[in-house]
């Protein structure tokens, strides 16, 4: 058989130029922080309005508050109903979209430079002003409910959020941010205008306006509307506290699934941590995009996934790693013993310096795209000032990413890496595969059957209910207090 021509695979195109747009920085009396970035190829103008609130934030008991007050914001302020205030922006040709992440809360609006004006009122209103009427409660409610119960029949959505709450504990990131049914229904329209009035205030907020317009007519138009906005003591978020990483595995079983969800990973570091760099790079070589030894071992070489990656979720008051893939129902033990022995040979060895480059490659590459259009650069500049990081460190991406060595990547694995206490999530049926468990190394695992998970229980387990028969599975070696 006359062999193949080989030939080693295509070198990176050269990097393209990053040109940063310029930009001001200003503090209102009132405390909120303004910036304005020129960019006038469009004539258009994005505002992104930013509150450091979100999730976090939820008090105990009621998780959901920040996600449905943010989605109640244009659904109807003081002086405008959720008709007017769609209408409003339709006529102009724009977009308004609210919402709320774990440790944000934002309202983003586009419109063209003719419309300026107007889109900021009407960004001031619905971030000001929301009414929070009963009506639109009950239906978001209900909307965010009916959501949850078409998520929670989704084994990766369950996977995920299972997840959290292990690696977490009951620390506000290890619960949904879009809240649990009972959650939910506990939340008042009390319990949202007092959310409101305690976190988004001017001082507590981060306004970027990019676009077609001058630093000048910005900042005159953020005095217009929101320099009378009354500062306020935003009183600091007291979480619980969140618990050592320890090797413990959580079975969510599902008797009529034919294939495994796997979670695997444990507590990472914050966004503003020095390492954040090098510890990105570090899970972009374990699971990530430019290089990614799981897929390349879980796919490629034995055929046991159709995709796995590793990421790093980096917070403010706090982090994850987490591998994630699915597979066969059988083979469910094989592929976490070799995710688990990814972890460590990530920590053991020296990684490739072909490893890193292509890695820095993607990266370095990649991210002028993410600059590219006024509403991009907007999501980098927030991104950036909301973990009190310098601006420069935009325009310094490039030269830091790639600045990183392999002894770097040795030094934060071994650093911030612990393969032996490990927190694996698996969804699937559990009877198929519980006895394969210890071969590979998890002799000790507690199982919960899907209709009896519970988030808020420290076992994972809803109380019995009187007359329900408790779920079975047999699963020899289970934890099963």
């Amino acid at each position: 058989v006359k062999d193949w021509p080989s030939e080693n695979r295509p070198r990176p195109l050269p990097a393209r130029d990053v040109n940063f747009p310029p930009y001001e920085i200003r503090t209102l009396p009132n405390g909120m922080r303004v910036v304005v970035v020129m960019h006038h190829e469009q004539p258009v103008v994005t505002l992104r309005l930013l509150l450091q609130a979100g999730s976090l934030c939820d008090a105990p008991g009621k998780s959901g508050v920040a996600t449905l007050a943010a989605a109640l914001l244009d659904q109807g302020t003081t002086t405008r109903s959720a008709e007017q205030i769609a209408d409003t922006i339709d006529s102009i040709g724009g977009g308004l979209g609210t919402g709320a992440g774990t440790d944000l809360s934002f309202a983003n609006l586009v419109v063209m430079k003719d419309s300026l004006a107007l889109g900021f009122d009407l960004l001031s209103d619905v971030v000001r002003n929301p009414a929070f009427k009963q009506e639109e409660i009950d239906r978001q409610r209900q909307q965010a409910i009916a959501a949850l119960k078409v998520s929670f029949e989704d084994p990766d959505f369950v996977a995920s959020v299972v997840f959290d709450r292990l690696v977490y504990g009951f620390h506000p990131y290890g619960m949904p941010g879009s809240g649990t049914p009972d959650s939910l229904q506990s939340i008042t329209a009390a319990d949202l205008h007092a959310y409101h009035q305690r976190y988004y205030a001017p001082n507590n907020a981060i306004l970027a306006v990019v676009g077609d317009v001058t630093a000048q007519e910005a900042f005159a138009a953020a005095e217009r509307v929101f320099g009378n906005w009354a500062k306020r003591d935003v009183p600091p978020v007291v979480a619980a506290e969140q618990p050592v990483p320890t090797r413990r595995l959580v079975i969510v079983n599902r008797p009529e699934a034919v294939q495994t969800e796997i979670r695997v990973g444990h507590l990472g570091i914050q966004r503003e941590h020095k390492d954040y760099l090098a510890v990105d790079l570090a899970m972009k070589i374990l699971g990530g995009e430019g290089s990614n030894r799981l897929q390349r071992v879980l796919r490629s070489e034995r055929g046991l996934t159709y995709g796995a990656e590793a990421s790093m979720q980096s917070l403010k008051q706090g982090g994850d790693f987490m591998a994630d893939t699915d597979t066969r129902t059988e083979t469910t033990a094989e592929v976490l013993r070799v995710i688990v022995d990814e972890f460590q040979k990530l920590q053991r060895e020296r990684v490739h310096e072909r490893e890193l480059a292509d890695a820095q490659a993607y990266l370095a590459g990649s991210f002028p795209l993410t600059i590219e259009t006024p509403d991009a650069i907007a999501a980098q500049v927030l991104n950036v000032l909301f973990y009190g990081l310098p601006l420069s460190e935009i325009e310094s991406y490039r030269e830091r990413v790639n600045a990183i060595t392999v002894d770097d990547i040795q030094r934060v694995a071994r650093q911030y890496l612990r393969p032996d206490r490990l927190s694996v999530v698996l969804v699937g049926n559990a009877a198929a595969f519980t006895d394969t468990l210890k071969g590979v190394g998890f002799s000790t695992f507690e199982v919960v059957d899907l209709l009896d998970l519970d988030l808020t229980a420290a076992d994972f387990r809803r109380a019995a209910r009187p007359g329900r028969r408790a779920a079975s599975v047999p699963a020899a070696g289970a934890d099963t207090k």
